[in-house]
């Protein structure tokens, strides 16, 4: 017999049992805490606030947390953690809407044209050369309130039209630098609006030293050249400024500045001017009647205007009236009767007085001439014009500094001038230095006004003057 037992089992041994059954002890309480932690990260993706579990369990709880660590959201200290999954508040945050916004109403688009008027051109001619419905402007021609002004254009306007392939939307003009208008497109047809285009008035003041002429004088002081040529107007019966001015003479002007939306768009008017001339002080005032006619006057109301102007061109002289002057091309001694004003060609020659033209025509030496009465007693002589003005003709009548013709070198000439005379009775006179005839006075329903609002403009002048005079002393 085999001395080997097949039935023989070794006994287990006490060590490998206790293991195993600790092995089983910890499966068996371990599954159960997989369980919830599986649950309350559920609850966590799903976006609810997780809060810490604890079990009354001793052991049990501390072996829970040794196997398995359960991510929360921190709480704050004084919050006690719910008694059961029951007690556990969810915050359920509404998602926000979407912002509306509604579909932008985008006004269409249209062409647009900016068009110059220029010599000649007609509102026709505008919308036959620029392709525009000839039929929208035989409509616009037909309202009362737009007629007047789209008629008659000048050179140098602009206009704003708006169309769409040719079709009238709009048009604005400038009728002013106040007013305009505009012509809309409407369902039944087209509209027009009249636009005020208010300014604003300020007060200005400014001054000057001559040291060679008015006009570099004026120049260096920042004064614009329209507010310069309103000066000598307001004092050309009184100054002439080719000849007349000298070296330290002084001026000072208080004047209007127009302004629109801020914005500066020119000089306005000379309210009051002071011209210190060679030793002799002249004043001036501006003054706007009732109906709106405005002209200058001295402080006691007379007129600054004199029946005739002291030059008829606005350029330096070259021969002055001299009875003893040897003629330039006879080279005789033949009196010189009158002054010669050396000028471009072309520049336009005014008319020194109010009057009638007796006479048109060429004249021996004096080449074309225009001689005018004034009055009875009074006649002025224009010659050596290159041509006539088309508005004058003998017998017409004529105004103060309207033009009647312009400079040239027709007659006895050696170069381009105007030779002017002034005779009374018949005899001629020194056109720079007769006395001539005052203009009306202020008229008598309007003196009183007139004399309360001197004072008023003349402290504002003088107190300009003080200030540029105080300011020079202290250079």
């Amino acid at each position: 017999m085999s001395p080997l037992l097949h039935d023989y089992k070794s006994p287990a041994r006490p060590e490998v049992q206790k293991f195993r059954a600790q092995h089983w002890f910890i499966v068996g309480l371990g599954l159960p805490l997989l369980g919830i932690a599986l649950l309350l990260s559920l609850k966590s993706a799903s976006g609810t606030n997780t809060a810490s579990v604890e079990l009354d369990a001793g052991a049990t709880n501390i072996a829970a947390e040794s196997l398995l660590t359960v991510a929360s959201t921190p709480e704050p200290a004084n919050l006690s953690a719910p008694a059961s999954f029951s007690d556990i508040e969810i915050e359920r945050a509404p998602l926000p809407f979407p912002e509306f916004h509604p579909p932008l109403n985008l006004a269409p688009e249209y062409d647009q044209l900016h068009l110059t008027i220029k010599r000649g051109d007609t509102l026709d001619r505008l919308f036959r050369r620029n392709d525009l419905d000839l039929g929208h402007l035989a409509m616009i021609m037909k309202l009362p309130e737009a007629a007047p002004y789209l008629k008659k254009l000048i050179p140098g306007d602009e206009l704003t039209i708006e169309h769409d392939e040719g079709n009238l939307i709009s048009l604005y003009r400038e009728i002013n630098l106040t007013s305009a208008i505009k012509i809309n497109k409407e369902a039944s047809g087209f509209s027009s609006t009249l636009i005020d285009q208010p300014l604003e008035i300020q007060r200005k003041t400014a001054s000057g030293n001559i040291d060679t002429s008015l006009f570099d004088s004026a120049i260096a002081s920042g004064i614009t050249d329209k507010t310069v040529m309103n000066l000598a107007g307001i004092f050309a019966w009184d100054v002439d400024f080719v000849l007349d001015i000298r070296r330290g003479d002084s001026y000072y002007i208080l004047y209007e500045e127009r302004y629109q939306d801020d914005e500066y768009v020119g000089d306005g008017e000379i309210i009051a001017a002071e011209f210190n001339n060679n030793g002799r002080t002249i004043q001036a005032i501006r003054y706007i009647d009732k109906d709106g006619r405005s002209d200058y006057f001295t402080p006691d109301g007379q007129s600054v205007r004199k029946a005739f102007l002291r030059s008829p061109v606005d350029f330096r002289v070259s021969s002055s009236f001299n009875p003893n002057r040897r003629h330039p091309v006879l080279k005789i001694v033949r009196p010189h009767r009158g002054t010669d004003y050396a000028a471009p060609r072309g520049t336009p020659i005014k008319a020194s007085g109010d009057g009638k033209v007796i006479f048109r025509g060429v004249k021996s030496g004096y080449g074309n001439v225009v001689i005018l009465q004034h009055g009875g007693n009074i006649t002025t002589l224009y010659a050596h014009m290159s041509k006539f003005a088309s508005s004058v003709r003998s017998g017409s009548r004529v105004r103060q500094g309207q033009t009647i013709g312009y400079v040239g070198k027709t007659g006895l000439v050696t170069g381009v001038h105007l030779h002017y005379e002034y005779r009374l009775n018949g005899v001629h006179r020194n056109p720079r230095t007769v006395k001539l005839p005052q203009a009306d006075p202020i008229g008598a329903e309007y003196r009183q006004d007139f004399l309360a609002s001197v004072e008023t403009i003349l402290n504002e002048l003088l107190q300009h003057k003080r200030t540029q005079v105080a300011s020079l002393s202290t250079d």
